[in-house]
Order: C-alpha cells, then structure tokens, then sequence
C-alpha cells in the first residue's frame, strides 16, 4: 500500500484532480496523539463516566461525558424524503468535441477536457435501511465541478417519470411510500396507496410500463442507463438555444436481474449494488458511461406528435439520434459516507452558462423543490460550504451567518456600496465570458390553472415501450403487474388498473387480468403498432467484454483441479473473477492429490451473487455435490435465471440431479441455451472461452423450461 492511500484511510487514493485536491484540505489526517474534547482538551479515560465512587451516581460535571453523548445524539440528520438509500463515487467527464454551436458551457468547450465529478446512484421509495435489489426507479445524479461553477445533472434510470406537473409530486411519493397505518411495505411499490394513485393518474400509465420492465432491477449501478428525463436546452453565447435530452449509456451494456433473482439477492446481499460499485472502484475496473444528447432545433419544437415539454414522453431515438459527446468514468470511493455520499446536495437548478431550462412543469417544480428541501435536512442555508458541494470555481457574494456557516467574512454584505469598493460587482456589467445569462423567451398568456392539451395523450408512448420489447421482457413485465396488482387488496383498484393497460395492449391487459383472477376488459381502438428497437435491452449490449464478470466453481474433495486452473487463467486474463466455493472454507484434496483452495464457503453465498456457474470433472466430487441440497439448488437457480453453466466430465451428474430439461443436459442444441460441456473432447481453455462469449450475454432468457 502506498503512503497515500495509508495517510486516506479506507477507500480508494486515486488519481487527482482539482476536486480531489479540494478536498484534502478538508481531510482529518489519522494522528498517533492523546485522545481530545471537541475544545482539544486531552482526555485521560473514555471508558469510564466520572461518577461519585466506584458504584456511586454519575455526576453531571463530566464534560468529556456529556460532550461525547450529546455529539453521538445528533450524528443522524434526516435521511432524504425520496432518494434515501444511495451510494456514490468521483471521477471524472472527458469531453470528446468541441459543442461551441450549441453551448456556450466552458466544460464542453475542448475535446479531451476532463471536469471532476461525483455521481450518486440511489433508490427512491425505501429509507435508507431498504435493500438494493428493490424493484424501484434508480437515481443517476451527476454533479460536474465544473470551472464555471457546480453543474447538477440530476437524472434517472428511466427517461420518463409518473406525473407531468410536480404539483402532483407530494401526492405520487405519498403514495408510493409505505402506507400510513402500518408504514409497510418498505422499498417496494406493491401495495394500494400507489395502485391507487396511479389507476386514478393515467399520465403514470408510461412510466408503469418502464417500472414494471426489468429496468427496474438492475443487475449493476454500471449495467444501467442514465437519462436526465426533462427536456433542458444549450444555449450559445449569442443566445441561441437547442432544445436537448441527456442520455448515459452504461460501457458493459444495459442488464439486468430477474425478478425471482432480485428478491433471492435481498436476503443474501441487500448491500448488492453499492458493494458492487465499491468493489469494482477499489479493484481498479473503473465503470464508465458515455454521455449522449438529442438535439433538436428550437424552430422543431412542434414537429413531434407529442409535447417535449412533457415529461411522461421520450424522443424515439429512430426520430432523432443520441449524439455521444463524452465519457464517464468513476475512479475514486468516498473516504467517509456521510460526509461525502450522505451530506452532497444535488439541485436541478444547479447550471451554468450554456445551459438552461424549459418550461417543462415538472422541471419547473423540482427547481423549487430540490434547494427547498436541502435547508432542512443539512441544517440550514450554507450546505454548498460542506467539502463535498464546494465548487471548484470562486464564490464570491454578500450571504451571511446562518447555521453551518465556515467563512469569516470582513467587509460590507451588501450592493451597492462604495465602502467594500463597490465589490462584489455585477459580473456581467462587463460583457465577458462565463457569465449566467438566462434564455431570452417571450412569456405572455391568462393566469390559469389548466393542462396543455398537448399533454392529454397518455397511453401511445406506453404502448410503444410494450411493442418495443422482445418476448421475454414482455413475459417479465406481465408477472411484475401480476406480482404487483396482487398485493394490492382493493379489488376495484386492481380492475381499474387492468382497464387503463386495455388502452395500452389488449393482450397485456388479458394476461394480467387473468392472473389477478378477473375478466379481460376490451381493447381500447387505434392503439400504435409503432416500435422503438432502442428500448430493448436486448439491443443494448456494451462494449466491455466480461471484465468484472463473477464465476462460481463448484468443488469438493476429489476436483480436478487442472481444469479449475486452466479456466480460471484463461477467464481471469479477460478480466472475470472466479471464485471456488466448497461446503466448508478451507483447503480441498484434488483429485491429483494436491491441495486446492477454496475462496468462499457455500452456505454463504449464493447463485445470485454470481454470472456463471462452473462444474469441473471429478466422481467424486460430483458425487459429494450431488448430494448436497446446497449445490443442488446453486444450479437450478443459475438455470433458472437463465445463466451461463459449464461442466465437465462427471459435472453433468449435477445437472441431471438438478432437474434441468434433457435435452440440455445431453443435446447437441446445449450451447444456444447457454450450457457449455467438456465431455473429454473440449480443452477448458475452449470451455471458458465458450463460457466468456455467453457471459458477454448476460442471460440466456429462452430456455426450455425457464420460469424467467
């Protein structure tokens, strides 16, 4: 370890940059030194309250003792209301052009320009002591340390979001949340309140559509996509604007769990996606995203058969293309949760010169929203003082006292004045670059509280997204409406329900109505057969071959560990890691007679922590495996879930023992399913790379008997 990560403590050192450098001022170096108060009085016992005697009363003159409890007292502040649980990371934005014709922002002016970042990834229903793996919308909020101030791209997962008005938004996270009488259930949106909300609501209808897809359980913070959801706009510096859309696109592609995969991993990991992040970030395998926009010429605003105001709509990328502008990547973890992931303020209204808003309502809402909530969960107005929100630019203003205040100012605090020198002056008295200059746009129109009939349609882009999806997501996204409406209790909520997805797809609405037990409501007439190829996961496969990629090995005394070898090099040099797992941890005998180690215990870990699943040869060792309940059910669920599996030799004993169809446990067809066999004839070198070109698959979602 070198000196600088030791002095940084846990976490990731880093390469740094502007941002890093920042925060080393701000970092409490660990000091060989006397224990102090808060006063740096040095302390002579912690153990131990003062008390009158050895078993007399504690007295209340103990400083030390009252300072440490009341400071433990008031370590919590309250947790988000929406975004509660999260995880994030630094790195850094490389742009790849220059955008001069579209925006005057300073941070994509040059190719190669590296800004500092910190991005955050979060969960919205649940608190923060909620699992990962919950079937919920993700946060992508990505805060640029921009030279002309800080730039808050606060985005989702999903491009669209449930309601187009954010007057409506304390009544959908109302909703959503746990329900008031029994504050159940938590991280999860199966349950009446929401139904209810959203069969009331129709402009949600799009948004259940993505909700209810595997998008909504990703398999990785660096397997999903990132959308800024509102139409925004750059502007130039001579006040021409584009209208624009903000697209992240995940490097190792767009995958996903599945939903029996996702609860299974609650239970065993609910840490599963921030370990994840953590993980990849401290092994050097920084996780990268490439940022795309949609632009559209302010003069096409009305060219479109929907509104781009609305925020229940997406631009069909077949319409107009995504256009990469730069890359993500997240090189460096937090040295401390709270102080960095907990207490960094993202607000949409964060932006710089070149970029600026619409009149987009929902965006409109949250501009208020996001500093308004910020003054009560970090303590007041000087949030932007703590390390983390600082940005990298100057800031200079007449704001002062208030609580958490760190800057002693001197001087005048206010303008104009002739005392301070007339500063700090209006920057744009000038004329110079890098100053904020807001879109000139004509406003005019009657006070009124009424919805643009250009927001009326709501169910033709949700019928897109279900015509979009190949079978299998469309089977998932089925169940998810099953699994979700059959939580609900009210029956009407649930018809209600079925009746609104009828105007998005007459079998949708048949299949779900019949798994909730109730009558198939008509089609409604005219619904789109339109598609967007862009929206299927299956289209969207990344570029990062199977780096990061997780093997399990199955053994037991009796392996042959050759081939445990041979594979585990020749995957390991792809980038994947492999791990043996054994019923006890330890050291196995192999078959040669030599030893093998064993990396993780069984019982502690399970299939849906892992991408593939690896039986090597060994009659023995299948022997002991078939027979353990364990190992068994470690191959039916990576089957199930439709994994990629290798055997070899006696291997195949395991898979018979697990249940799997015949003819892929001995077909010839085996390989399209997934199954790779090394029946004496295939070296493991063939197998793994079998195995890696199926692992760059993610899943293989159309197995003979696949319940997923």
């Amino acid at each position: 370890m070198s000196a600088q990560s030791e002095s940084a403590g846990r976490g990731t050192a880093g390469p740094q940059d502007a941002k890093d450098q920042q925060l080393a001022q701000f970092r409490a170096a660990p000091r060989h030194d006397a224990l102090t108060t808060d006063q740096g009085v040095r302390v002579d016992d912690t153990d131990n309250a003062l008390r009158a005697g050895t078993r007399g009363p504690t007295l209340l003159e103990d400083f030390h003792n009252r300072e440490k409890i009341t400071h433990f007292d008031h370590e919590r502040i309250p947790e988000r209301v929406v975004h509660a649980r999260g995880a994030g990371a630094y790195g850094y934005f490389e742009n790849y052009e220059p955008l001069g014709e579209y925006t005057c922002a300073d941070f994509l002016a040059e190719a190669g320009r590296r800004t500092p970042v910190f991005v955050r990834f979060s969960t919205v229903q649940g608190p923060r002591g909620s699992a990962d793996t919950v079937r919920d919308v993700r946060g992508f909020a990505t805060k640029f340390y921009t030279r002309e101030g800080n730039y808050d791209l606060v985005g989702n997962n999903m491009p669209v979001f449930f309601i187009q008005d954010a007057i409506k938004f304390p009544d959908f996270v109302h909703a959503v949340k746990m329900e008031p009488h029994n504050e159940m259930p938590t991280g999860a949106s199966a349950h009446d309140t929401f139904w209810d909300f959203c069969s009331l609501q129709p402009e949600s209808t799009h948004m259940l559509m993505w909700l209810m897809s595997d998008r909504a359980i990703p398999r990785s913070f660096r397997m999903m996509q990132g959308f800024g959801v509102h139409t925004f706009r750059f502007v130039t510096a001579e006040g021409r604007g584009t209208f624009v859309k903000f697209h992240w696109k995940p490097k190792l592609g767009v995958n996903s769990l599945v939903w029996d995969e996702a609860q299974i991993a609650a239970g065993r990991d609910p840490d599963f996606n921030r370990r994840d992040l953590w993980e990849a970030i401290e092994a050097g395998e920084y996780p990268e995203w490439e940022l795309g926009v949609q632009l559209v010429p302010e003069e096409d605003e009305f060219s479109f058969d929907f509104d781009l105001l609305d925020a229940t709509k997406i631009i069909p990328e077949e319409q107009v293309p995504v256009r990469p502008i730069g890359r993500l990547v997240l090189n460096r973890n937090p040295q401390n949760f709270f102080a960095e992931t907990e207490q960094v303020a993202f607000h949409t209204a964060n932006v710089v010169p070149g970029i600026d808003f619409t009149n987009d309502p929902l965006l409109q809402g949250r501009n208020f929203s996001y500093l308004d909530t910020q003054l009560i969960r970090l303590g007041g107005p000087n949030f932007s003082q703590l390390p983390v929100n600082r940005p990298l630019a100057d800031v200079n203003h007449n704001h002062r006292d208030g609580f958490g205040q760190q800057v002693i100012h001197p001087g005048t605090n206010y303008f104009p004045n002739s005392l301070g020198g007339g500063c700090p002056a209006h920057a744009g008295a000038g004329g110079g670059a890098g100053v904020f200059r807001h879109y000139a746009q004509r406003v005019d129109g009657e006070k009124i509280r009424v919805r643009s009939e250009s927001f009326q349609d709501h169910y033709s882009q949700a019928a897109l997204f279900w015509n979009s999806m190949s079978d299998w997501e469309q089977r998932h996204i089925v169940e998810a409406f099953r699994f979700e409406l059959g939580k609900v209790e009210s029956v009407p909520v649930r018809e209600r329900m079925v009746g609104n997805l009828a105007q998005v797809n007459g079998e949708l609405a048949a299949q779900v109505a019949d798994g909730l037990g109730l009558p198939a409501p008509a089609a409604a007439e005219g619904i789109t057969t339109a598609a967007s190829p862009a929206l299927s996961q299956e289209n969207l496969t990344g570029t990062g071959g199977i780096r990061t990629r997780k093997v399990a090995v199955l053994a037991a005394d009796g392996t042959d560990a050759s081939q445990v070898t041979a594979l585990r090099e020749r995957l390991t040099d792809q980038g994947a890691i492999v791990e043996v797992l054994a019923a006890k941890a330890g050291r196995l005998r192999a078959a040669d007679g030599n030893g093998l180690e064993v990396d993780r215990a069984l019982p502690t870990m399970a299939s849906v922590l892992y991408d593939a699943v690896v039986v090597p040869d060994g009659k023995e060792a299948v022997g002991e495996l078939s027979a353990d309940p364990a190992a068994v059910r470690f191959v039916e669920e990576a089957y199930r879930h439709g994994k990629p599996l290798a055997v070899f030799g006696e291997g195949t004993r395991l898979l018979t023992e697990a249940k799997l169809p015949e003819d892929v446990v001995l077909g010839e067809s085996a390989p399209s399913y997934g199954v790779f066999s090394g029946n004496g004839t295939a070296e493991p070198a063939d197998v793994a790379d079998a195995l890696a070109a199926a692992l760059e698959r993610h899943r293989f979602p159309r197995r003979p008997g696949l319940l997923n």
